[in-house]
Protein backbone atom coordinates (compact mmCIF):
# COMPACT_ATOMS: atom_id res chain seq x y z
CA UNK A 1 0.00 0.00 0.00
CA UNK A 2 3.06 2.21 0.91
CA UNK A 3 4.85 1.22 -2.42
CA UNK A 4 1.34 2.17 -4.86
CA UNK A 5 1.09 5.46 -2.28
CA UNK A 6 4.58 6.50 -3.11
CA UNK A 7 3.87 5.48 -6.77
CA UNK A 8 1.52 8.27 -7.31
CA UNK A 9 2.84 10.66 -5.17
CA UNK A 10 0.49 10.46 -2.53
CA UNK A 11 1.84 10.63 1.68
CA UNK A 12 -0.04 7.90 3.29
CA UNK A 13 -1.10 8.98 6.91
CA UNK A 14 1.17 8.14 9.73
CA UNK A 15 0.30 6.27 13.48
CA UNK A 16 -1.00 9.68 14.74
CA UNK A 17 -2.32 10.85 12.28
CA UNK A 18 -4.51 7.57 11.61
CA UNK A 19 -5.16 7.92 16.00
CA UNK A 20 -6.45 11.60 15.63
CA UNK A 21 -8.51 10.86 12.67
CA UNK A 22 -10.16 7.92 14.74
CA UNK A 23 -10.57 10.29 17.77
CA UNK A 24 -12.14 12.87 14.89
CA UNK A 25 -14.66 10.38 14.06
CA UNK A 26 -15.60 9.50 17.65
CA UNK A 27 -16.23 13.83 18.33
CA UNK A 28 -18.19 13.30 15.18
CA UNK A 29 -20.22 10.37 15.97
CA UNK A 30 -20.90 11.78 19.65
CA UNK A 31 -21.64 15.37 18.52
CA UNK A 32 -24.51 13.95 16.14
CA UNK A 33 -25.78 11.33 19.09
CA UNK A 34 -25.73 14.43 21.56
CA UNK A 35 -27.57 16.41 18.41
CA UNK A 36 -30.38 13.55 17.66
CA UNK A 37 -31.19 13.83 21.34
CA UNK A 38 -31.51 17.49 21.46
CA UNK A 39 -33.80 17.95 18.78
CA UNK A 40 -36.29 15.30 19.94
CA UNK A 41 -35.89 16.71 23.55
CA UNK A 42 -36.25 20.30 22.67
CA UNK A 43 -37.34 20.00 19.39
CA UNK A 44 -40.96 19.76 19.95
CA UNK A 45 -40.83 22.51 22.64
CA UNK A 46 -39.22 25.05 20.24
CA UNK A 47 -41.97 24.38 17.62
CA UNK A 48 -44.50 25.13 19.73
CA UNK A 49 -42.75 28.57 20.98
CA UNK A 50 -42.21 29.55 17.72
CA UNK A 51 -45.52 29.00 16.29
CA UNK A 52 -47.26 30.04 19.88
CA UNK A 53 -45.59 33.67 19.70
CA UNK A 54 -44.12 34.19 16.15
CA UNK A 55 -47.33 32.82 14.74
CA UNK A 56 -46.17 31.65 11.30
CA UNK A 57 -46.06 27.74 11.52
CA UNK A 58 -47.58 28.86 7.52
CA UNK A 59 -44.05 29.06 6.78
CA UNK A 60 -43.09 25.79 7.78
CA UNK A 61 -40.07 26.42 10.55
CA UNK A 62 -42.13 24.99 13.57
CA UNK A 63 -42.59 22.06 11.55
CA UNK A 64 -38.47 21.73 10.50
CA UNK A 65 -37.98 23.07 13.96
CA UNK A 66 -36.35 18.99 15.13
CA UNK A 67 -34.31 18.81 12.77
CA UNK A 68 -33.31 22.75 12.74
CA UNK A 69 -32.05 21.97 16.76
CA UNK A 70 -30.41 18.65 15.64
CA UNK A 71 -28.12 20.48 13.19
CA UNK A 72 -27.48 24.01 15.20
CA UNK A 73 -26.51 21.37 18.01
CA UNK A 74 -24.44 19.58 16.13
CA UNK A 75 -22.28 22.95 14.22
CA UNK A 76 -21.76 23.84 17.87
CA UNK A 77 -20.23 21.01 19.19
CA UNK A 78 -18.23 20.38 16.52
CA UNK A 79 -17.06 24.56 16.24
CA UNK A 80 -16.21 24.03 19.67
CA UNK A 81 -14.23 20.71 19.10
CA UNK A 82 -12.20 22.21 16.57
CA UNK A 83 -10.83 25.74 18.29
CA UNK A 84 -10.37 23.58 21.62
CA UNK A 85 -8.03 21.16 20.44
CA UNK A 86 -5.40 21.86 17.94
CA UNK A 87 -5.88 18.63 15.08
CA UNK A 88 -3.55 16.97 12.68
CA UNK A 89 -4.55 17.45 8.86
CA UNK A 90 -6.90 14.43 8.14
CA UNK A 91 -8.30 15.17 11.81
CA UNK A 92 -8.98 18.72 10.74
CA UNK A 93 -10.55 17.62 7.28
CA UNK A 94 -12.77 15.26 9.15
CA UNK A 95 -14.06 17.53 11.33
CA UNK A 96 -14.41 20.32 8.86
CA UNK A 97 -16.33 18.09 6.55
CA UNK A 98 -18.54 17.24 9.91
CA UNK A 99 -19.11 21.48 10.61
CA UNK A 100 -19.48 21.86 7.22
CA UNK A 101 -22.13 19.42 6.70
CA UNK A 102 -24.16 20.24 9.83
CA UNK A 103 -23.75 23.80 8.73
CA UNK A 104 -25.31 23.22 4.94
CA UNK A 105 -28.22 20.94 6.46
CA UNK A 106 -28.92 23.73 9.01
CA UNK A 107 -29.10 26.40 6.10
CA UNK A 108 -30.76 23.84 3.90
CA UNK A 109 -33.81 23.64 6.32
CA UNK A 110 -34.28 27.06 7.51
CA UNK A 111 -34.32 28.40 4.12
CA UNK A 112 -37.23 25.60 2.84
CA UNK A 113 -38.63 26.44 6.24
CA UNK A 114 -39.09 30.22 4.71
CA UNK A 115 -40.62 27.87 1.32
CA UNK A 116 -38.01 29.55 -0.57
CA UNK A 117 -37.03 27.49 -4.07
CA UNK A 118 -34.94 24.27 -3.42
CA UNK A 119 -32.07 25.40 -5.97
CA UNK A 120 -31.74 28.69 -3.29
CA UNK A 121 -31.64 26.64 -0.48
CA UNK A 122 -29.17 24.05 -1.92
CA UNK A 123 -26.95 27.11 -2.84
CA UNK A 124 -26.69 28.28 0.16
CA UNK A 125 -26.04 24.83 1.89
CA UNK A 126 -23.66 23.90 -0.69
CA UNK A 127 -21.56 27.78 0.03
CA UNK A 128 -21.50 27.26 3.57
CA UNK A 129 -20.33 23.91 3.44
CA UNK A 130 -17.52 24.73 0.80
CA UNK A 131 -16.52 27.36 3.08
CA UNK A 132 -16.47 26.00 6.37
CA UNK A 133 -14.40 23.65 4.78
CA UNK A 134 -11.99 25.64 3.49
CA UNK A 135 -11.74 28.11 6.83
CA UNK A 136 -10.84 24.95 8.96
CA UNK A 137 -8.23 23.90 6.38
CA UNK A 138 -6.25 26.58 4.80
CA UNK A 139 -8.27 29.19 4.99
CA UNK A 140 -10.49 30.74 2.10
CA UNK A 141 -8.21 32.47 0.31
CA UNK A 142 -7.23 29.27 -2.01
CA UNK A 143 -11.14 29.29 -2.71
CA UNK A 144 -11.99 32.87 -2.77
CA UNK A 145 -8.74 33.45 -5.04
CA UNK A 146 -9.92 30.96 -7.87
CA UNK A 147 -13.17 32.05 -8.03
CA UNK A 148 -11.97 35.59 -8.78
CA UNK A 149 -10.41 34.49 -11.57
CA UNK A 150 -12.75 33.28 -13.29
CA UNK A 151 -14.13 36.60 -15.14
CA UNK A 152 -13.57 39.79 -16.56
CA UNK A 153 -12.74 43.29 -16.05
CA UNK A 154 -15.40 46.45 -16.65
CA UNK A 155 -13.31 49.34 -16.67
CA UNK A 156 -11.78 49.23 -13.42
CA UNK A 157 -14.56 46.83 -11.96
CA UNK A 158 -13.62 43.06 -11.55
CA UNK A 159 -16.75 41.31 -12.65
CA UNK A 160 -15.76 37.43 -12.16
CA UNK A 161 -17.34 34.59 -10.39
CA UNK A 162 -16.72 35.15 -7.04
CA UNK A 163 -18.59 38.69 -7.60
CA UNK A 164 -21.52 36.83 -8.76
CA UNK A 165 -21.74 34.60 -6.02
CA UNK A 166 -21.01 37.21 -3.45
CA UNK A 167 -24.28 38.96 -5.25
CA UNK A 168 -26.53 36.04 -5.46
CA UNK A 169 -25.58 34.75 -1.80
CA UNK A 170 -26.09 38.08 -0.15
CA UNK A 171 -29.63 39.11 -1.98
CA UNK A 172 -30.88 35.40 -1.05
CA UNK A 173 -30.03 35.74 2.43
CA UNK A 174 -31.21 39.40 2.87
CA UNK A 175 -34.73 37.96 1.18
CA UNK A 176 -34.90 35.16 3.51
CA UNK A 177 -33.85 37.42 6.71
CA UNK A 178 -37.08 40.44 5.36
CA UNK A 179 -39.11 37.02 4.88
CA UNK A 180 -38.33 35.94 8.44
CA UNK A 181 -38.36 39.28 10.29
CA UNK A 182 -41.23 40.47 8.19
CA UNK A 183 -43.33 37.37 9.65
CA UNK A 184 -42.76 37.69 13.06
CA UNK A 185 -43.04 41.59 13.15
CA UNK A 186 -46.63 41.71 11.13
CA UNK A 187 -47.62 38.50 14.19
CA UNK A 188 -46.62 40.62 17.08
CA UNK A 189 -48.45 43.76 15.42
CA UNK A 190 -51.35 41.86 15.25
CA UNK A 191 -50.95 40.67 18.84
CA UNK A 192 -51.03 44.39 19.83
CA UNK A 193 -54.41 45.27 22.06
CA UNK A 194 -53.55 48.85 21.69
CA UNK A 195 -54.25 48.92 17.14
CA UNK A 196 -57.55 48.40 16.08
CA UNK A 197 -57.40 46.54 12.35
CA UNK A 198 -56.83 49.30 10.18
CA UNK A 199 -53.58 50.85 12.50
CA UNK A 200 -51.87 46.96 12.67
CA UNK A 201 -52.32 46.89 8.72
CA UNK A 202 -50.93 50.33 8.40
CA UNK A 203 -48.01 49.60 10.97
CA UNK A 204 -47.58 46.32 9.29
CA UNK A 205 -47.22 47.93 5.78
CA UNK A 206 -44.88 50.70 7.14
CA UNK A 207 -42.66 48.25 8.80
CA UNK A 208 -42.20 45.95 5.59
CA UNK A 209 -41.26 49.21 3.84
CA UNK A 210 -38.86 50.24 6.50
CA UNK A 211 -37.51 46.38 6.10
CA UNK A 212 -37.07 46.53 2.73
CA UNK A 213 -34.95 49.80 2.53
CA UNK A 214 -32.55 48.34 5.09
CA UNK A 215 -32.25 45.35 3.50
CA UNK A 216 -31.21 47.27 0.23
CA UNK A 217 -28.70 49.41 1.95
CA UNK A 218 -27.46 46.83 4.24
CA UNK A 219 -26.72 44.49 0.76
CA UNK A 220 -25.06 47.33 -1.15
CA UNK A 221 -23.09 47.33 1.53
CA UNK A 222 -22.00 44.02 1.92
CA UNK A 223 -21.35 43.74 -1.91
CA UNK A 224 -19.56 46.61 -1.39
CA UNK A 225 -20.88 49.09 -4.17
CA UNK A 226 -19.36 52.83 -3.43
CA UNK A 227 -22.95 54.92 -2.44
CA UNK A 228 -21.91 57.81 -4.54
CA UNK A 229 -22.27 55.57 -7.94
CA UNK A 230 -26.13 55.66 -6.94
CA UNK A 231 -26.25 59.14 -7.60
CA UNK A 232 -26.61 58.57 -11.32
CA UNK A 233 -28.89 55.16 -10.89
CA UNK A 234 -31.04 57.69 -8.28
CA UNK A 235 -31.41 59.80 -11.20
CA UNK A 236 -32.44 57.04 -13.23
CA UNK A 237 -34.89 55.68 -10.70
CA UNK A 238 -36.53 59.53 -9.97
CA UNK A 239 -36.89 59.05 -14.12
CA UNK A 240 -38.64 55.87 -14.09
CA UNK A 241 -41.10 56.68 -11.47
CA UNK A 242 -42.16 59.86 -12.88
CA UNK A 243 -42.89 58.14 -16.56
CA UNK A 244 -43.30 54.45 -16.06
CA UNK A 245 -43.87 53.26 -12.66
CA UNK A 246 -46.24 56.52 -11.83
CA UNK A 247 -49.31 54.80 -11.27
CA UNK A 248 -47.37 52.26 -9.24
CA UNK A 249 -46.36 54.24 -6.37
CA UNK A 250 -49.83 56.89 -6.71
CA UNK A 251 -51.37 53.38 -5.54
CA UNK A 252 -48.77 53.00 -3.11
CA UNK A 253 -49.02 56.31 -1.57
CA UNK A 254 -52.92 55.90 -1.91
CA UNK A 255 -53.14 52.97 -0.01
CA UNK A 256 -51.27 54.28 2.53
CA UNK A 257 -53.77 57.18 2.95
CA UNK A 258 -56.28 54.83 3.38
CA UNK A 259 -54.96 53.42 6.28
CA UNK A 260 -54.10 56.51 7.61
CA UNK A 261 -57.14 58.32 7.35
CA UNK A 262 -59.45 55.10 7.97
CA UNK A 263 -61.95 55.99 5.58
CA UNK A 264 -62.23 52.32 3.68
CA UNK A 265 -61.08 49.59 6.25
CA UNK A 266 -60.86 45.42 5.92
CA UNK A 267 -64.31 44.51 6.71
CA UNK A 268 -65.98 47.67 5.38
CA UNK A 269 -69.15 47.00 2.95
CA UNK A 270 -68.28 49.14 0.07
CA UNK A 271 -69.88 50.07 -3.26
CA UNK A 272 -67.39 51.65 -5.94
CA UNK A 273 -69.12 51.97 -9.23
CA UNK A 274 -70.83 48.57 -10.09
CA UNK A 275 -68.65 46.48 -7.79
CA UNK A 276 -70.11 45.85 -4.53
CA UNK A 277 -68.98 43.59 -1.75
CA UNK A 278 -66.79 43.41 1.87
CA UNK A 279 -63.63 44.51 1.67
CA UNK A 280 -60.89 41.56 2.35
CA UNK A 281 -57.55 43.25 2.23
CA UNK A 282 -56.11 46.99 1.82
CA UNK A 283 -52.71 46.01 -0.43
CA UNK A 284 -50.16 47.67 -1.81
CA UNK A 285 -51.16 47.73 -5.61
CA UNK A 286 -55.35 47.80 -4.88
CA UNK A 287 -58.27 46.80 -2.41
CA UNK A 288 -59.41 43.09 -2.86
CA UNK A 289 -63.48 43.46 -2.41
CA UNK A 290 -64.97 40.16 -2.26
CA UNK A 291 -68.79 40.51 -3.68
CA UNK A 292 -71.77 38.03 -2.42
CA UNK A 293 -71.50 36.03 -5.31
CA UNK A 294 -67.69 35.29 -4.18
CA UNK A 295 -66.08 37.20 -7.03
CA UNK A 296 -62.95 39.02 -5.79
CA UNK A 297 -62.98 42.39 -7.50
CA UNK A 298 -59.09 44.08 -7.45
CA UNK A 299 -60.06 48.05 -7.62
CA UNK A 300 -56.86 49.95 -7.66
CA UNK A 301 -55.90 52.18 -4.35
CA UNK A 302 -56.05 55.89 -6.43
CA UNK A 303 -59.21 55.30 -7.58
CA UNK A 304 -60.85 55.29 -4.27
CA UNK A 305 -58.76 58.41 -3.59
CA UNK A 306 -60.43 59.98 -6.81
CA UNK A 307 -64.07 58.39 -7.32
CA UNK A 308 -67.28 58.30 -5.16
CA UNK A 309 -67.23 55.54 -2.95
CA UNK A 310 -70.29 54.58 -0.50
CA UNK A 311 -69.34 53.09 2.60
CA UNK A 312 -72.19 51.70 4.08
CA UNK A 313 -70.12 50.84 7.22
CA UNK A 314 -68.10 53.98 7.85
CA UNK A 315 -69.96 55.11 10.95
CA UNK A 316 -72.20 52.68 11.94
CA UNK A 317 -72.73 49.27 10.01
CA UNK A 318 -76.68 49.75 10.40
CA UNK A 319 -78.09 50.11 7.14
CA UNK A 320 -81.70 50.98 6.14
CA UNK A 321 -83.43 48.57 3.47
CA UNK A 322 -87.22 50.05 1.60
CA UNK A 323 -89.20 47.55 0.33
CA UNK A 324 -92.69 48.32 -1.69
CA UNK A 325 -95.39 46.83 -1.40
CA UNK A 326 -99.03 47.55 -2.78
CA UNK A 327 -102.42 46.19 -1.85
CA UNK A 328 -105.66 46.46 -3.35
CA UNK A 329 -107.94 49.41 -3.00
CA UNK A 330 -110.55 47.61 -1.27
CA UNK A 331 -108.79 45.38 1.37
CA UNK A 332 -108.51 46.12 4.92
CA UNK A 333 -105.07 48.55 5.40
CA UNK A 334 -105.12 48.62 8.96
CA UNK A 335 -105.19 44.85 9.06
CA UNK A 336 -102.62 44.94 5.88
CA UNK A 337 -100.71 47.42 7.30
CA UNK A 338 -100.14 45.30 10.95
CA UNK A 339 -99.14 42.27 8.91
CA UNK A 340 -96.60 43.68 6.90
CA UNK A 341 -94.84 44.83 10.68
CA UNK A 342 -95.24 41.43 11.62
CA UNK A 343 -93.49 40.26 8.50
CA UNK A 344 -91.04 42.30 9.08
CA UNK A 345 -90.42 41.62 12.57
CA UNK A 346 -90.50 38.04 12.42
CA UNK A 347 -87.09 37.93 10.21
CA UNK A 348 -84.01 37.34 12.16
CA UNK A 349 -81.84 40.01 10.31
CA UNK A 350 -84.29 43.05 11.15
CA UNK A 351 -82.80 45.19 14.10
CA UNK A 352 -85.24 45.93 16.64
CA UNK A 353 -84.00 48.98 17.06
CA UNK A 354 -84.40 51.43 15.55
CA UNK A 355 -88.22 48.99 14.84
CA UNK A 356 -89.18 48.53 11.37
CA UNK A 357 -91.78 51.19 9.87
CA UNK A 358 -94.71 50.90 7.13
CA UNK A 359 -95.46 53.66 5.18
CA UNK A 360 -98.63 54.60 3.16
CA UNK A 361 -96.24 55.69 0.29
CA UNK A 362 -99.33 56.94 -2.37
CA UNK A 363 -102.44 55.84 -3.99
CA UNK A 364 -100.93 54.00 -7.51
CA UNK A 365 -102.97 53.40 -10.84
CA UNK A 366 -104.03 49.99 -9.42
CA UNK A 367 -102.57 49.47 -5.58
CA UNK A 368 -102.40 51.53 -2.90
CA UNK A 369 -98.32 51.41 -2.69
CA UNK A 370 -96.75 51.31 1.02
CA UNK A 371 -93.16 51.04 1.51
CA UNK A 372 -91.84 48.43 5.07
CA UNK A 373 -88.34 50.01 6.24
CA UNK A 374 -86.22 48.04 7.73
CA UNK A 375 -82.88 48.35 9.84
CA UNK A 376 -80.08 45.47 9.02
CA UNK A 377 -76.53 45.13 11.03
CA UNK A 378 -74.85 42.73 8.67
CA UNK A 379 -74.89 44.27 4.77
CA UNK A 380 -72.19 42.70 3.61
CA UNK A 381 -74.44 39.30 4.04
CA UNK A 382 -76.28 40.63 1.09
CA UNK A 383 -79.91 42.70 0.89
CA UNK A 384 -82.10 40.62 -1.62
CA UNK A 385 -81.95 37.85 1.07
CA UNK A 386 -83.49 39.79 3.76
CA UNK A 387 -86.15 41.02 1.31
CA UNK A 388 -86.67 37.73 -0.22
CA UNK A 389 -87.41 36.82 3.46
CA UNK A 390 -89.63 39.59 4.46
CA UNK A 391 -91.75 39.14 0.93
CA UNK A 392 -92.15 35.45 1.35
CA UNK A 393 -93.43 35.57 4.70
CA UNK A 394 -95.86 38.59 3.78
CA UNK A 395 -97.23 36.55 0.84
CA UNK A 396 -98.95 33.84 3.57
CA UNK A 397 -99.76 36.39 5.63
CA UNK A 398 -101.64 37.74 2.81
CA UNK A 399 -103.22 34.53 1.74
CA UNK A 400 -104.14 33.94 5.05
CA UNK A 401 -105.81 36.86 5.93
CA UNK A 402 -107.45 37.96 2.44
CA UNK A 403 -105.49 40.53 1.51
CA UNK A 404 -105.20 41.04 -2.25
CA UNK A 405 -101.91 41.97 -4.21
CA UNK A 406 -103.85 43.38 -6.88
CA UNK A 407 -102.43 42.97 -10.78
CA UNK A 408 -102.41 46.23 -12.99
CA UNK A 409 -105.47 47.68 -14.11
CA UNK A 410 -106.48 49.44 -17.24
CA UNK A 411 -109.60 51.07 -18.48
CA UNK A 412 -110.14 50.92 -22.11
CA UNK A 413 -112.31 52.92 -24.04
CA UNK A 414 -113.45 52.37 -27.61
CA UNK A 415 -114.80 55.34 -29.53
CA UNK A 416 -115.81 54.12 -32.53
CA UNK A 417 -114.98 50.68 -34.70
CA UNK A 418 -113.51 51.49 -37.77
CA UNK A 419 -116.87 51.14 -40.75
CA UNK A 420 -115.20 48.09 -42.68
CA UNK A 421 -114.94 46.18 -39.74
CA UNK A 422 -118.21 46.81 -38.14
CA UNK A 423 -120.45 44.15 -37.18
CA UNK A 424 -123.04 42.94 -39.17
CA UNK A 425 -126.65 43.44 -37.83
CA UNK A 426 -128.46 41.23 -36.26
CA UNK A 427 -130.99 39.22 -38.29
Amino acid sequence: MNALAARFGVAMPDGPQLASAAAALIVILLAWLVAGFAGRRAGPALARFWARHAGVRQEGLADRMCAMVRYLVASLVLAVAIVLEPWMDLAEFLLGIGLGSAAGLLIYQLIRGLHLPRWAAALLGAVAFVGIVADVMDGLDPVTGALNKVGFNAGETRISLLTVLQIAVTLLILFAVVRLASRVINQQIRRTRGLDATQQLLAQKLAGVALLIAAFFIGIDIVGIDLTALAVFSGAVGLAIGFGLQKTFGNLIAGIILLMDRSIKPGDVIAVGDSFGTVNKIGVRAVSIITREAKEHLIPNELLMTEEVVNWSYSSRNVRISIPVGVAYDCDLPLAQRLMLEAAVATDRVLENPPPKVWLRAFGESSVDHEIRIWIQDPEDGLGSVRSEILNRLWILFRENGIDVPYPQRDIRVKEWPTSQALPPEA
